[in-house]
């Protein structure tokens, strides 16, 4: 089966969605499907490239300045870019099948173009795109965007969402009927864990390490954070942020206002190597984002065999259970991200106990499961376009 996949921001671009995106694309090549994905190209990133087994097809875009970040210049120049290119291509290549991530600013010129070839198209919601309580501009609060989104949720042929946060937000801003969503967990692959030191990373062997991961925008909310460790009042604990963004400027005024320069350390962006290495000489996995799609971390980190500390808005309550998985507490509820983080840090038959279960648990959100059920949906809104396509010729 060959599928053109759209997405506005794609690896080593973008965040969460774009790395499921990449990890779906490679899981499904793997499995004999001809993958190509259509993109923003940034910096110095080839036009063109075929990288593990995908083909990536990057279109110029205004206005992006920020590999973390997309401004809204760019999503809107998106949208010709990869009109265009995607016309061509289609034009071009045989495709079954039109897979958008995001609903925008990604789905529309996938949409679009699925109704020019008569294409089956489907769209992933993955958060951001239909809600995001940090920006003014949420899709859900903005009339021509909300418009827009509901223009794409109805048209499409199939609508997966990560979780029940997001199908319900679909279901309520977009009055969409629930049995027109389908929910697909997000997988990963297994990940590969380095053997790593602390020592290779400058840290002492006896520190308490908390970690979190993300790009640094308001909506992740490290701010919050960052005041949790210097809360916690530990000088042994330190707290690892790997990401970078926007914000990352005022987190570092932040941690030195609060004197925690040498607790608080940014990594910024690194190698998937790298991340992994961090992950397994941590003790805690904490964030306070104020609202995640799915939260593909938490599934890194579980993998690690990390506890996690977080709040309780957003994808990852449907998987997370606190005194399971670790401590999920009420948003914007500091307290219990501080009680959270002691607790784990000081009570080590509690700390290995967690261990144990999210290495084992996690095993249930491996990648194949969730590329098997999109393979389903792929299968189904194919055979309906061809049942279709026959339909209306017998009838001319």
């Amino acid at each position: 089966m060959n599928i053109l996949m759209i997405d506005y921001e794609y690896p080593p671009i973008g965040g969460g969605g774009g790395v499921f995106n990449k990890q779906l694309a490679e899981s499904l090549a793997v499995r004999n499907y001809n993958i190509t994905v259509l993109t923003s190209r940034y910096g110095s990133l080839p036009s063109v490239e075929m990288k593990n087994g995908v083909k990536i097809d990057r279109v110029p875009i205004t206005g992006r300045n920020d590999r973390n970040t997309a401004s809204i210049i760019s999503m809107l120049s998106f949208f010709p870019a990869s009109l265009v290119r995607g016309y061509q291509l289609i034009k071009r290549n045989h495709f079954d099948l039109i897979h958008s991530f995001f609903a925008i600013p990604s789905a529309p010129s996938g949409l679009v173009m699925a109704k020019i070839f008569k294409l089956p198209h489907v769209v992933s919601i993955l958060g951001g795109d239909i809600y995001d309580p940090s920006k003014r501009l949420s899709p859900h609060n903005t009339p021509l965007l909300k418009q827009i989104v509901k223009w794409v949720l109805s048209e499409s042929d199939r609508v997966v969402s990560l979780s029940d946060d997001i199908q319900g937000r679909a279901e309520k801003h977009y009055t969409i009927a629930p049995r027109n969503i389908r929910k697909i967990f997000t997988g990963i692959p297994k990940p590969n864990f380095p053997t790593a030191s602390r020592r290779q990373y400058g840290l002492e062997e006896n520190t308490k390490v908390v970690i979190s991961i993300g790009r640094l925008v308001a909506r992740k909310a490290m701010h919050e954070l960052i005041e949790a460790i210097h809360k916690v009042n530990d000088p042994m604990v330190r707290l690892i942020i790997i990401g970078d963004g926007p914000e990352r400027a005022r987190l570092e005024s932040w941690a030195a206002h609060l004197q925690l320069s040498d607790q608080v350390l940014f990594a910024g962006n690194v190698p998937d190597e790298d991340k992994f290495s961090l992950l397994s000489i941590s003790d805690v996995y904490a964030s306070t984002s104020t609202h995640e799609g799915f939260g593909i971390v938490f599934l890194e980190a579980m993998a690690a065999g990390l506890p996690i500390v977080c709040y309780n808005c957003g994808g990852q309550s449907d998987y997370l259970k606190s005194g399971a998985n670790g401590f999920v507490v009420q948003l914007g509820y500091q307290e219990g991200i501080i009680q959270g983080i002691r607790k784990l840090l000081s009570d080590s038959h509690l700390h290995a106990d967690i261990r144990r279960y999210n290495r084992s648990y996690v095993k249930n959100f491996y990648i194949l499961e969730c590329s098997q059920q999109y393979e389903q949906i792929y299968r189904e809104v194919v055979s309906e376009n061809r049942i279709l396509f026959r339909s209306h010729h017998e009838n001319r």
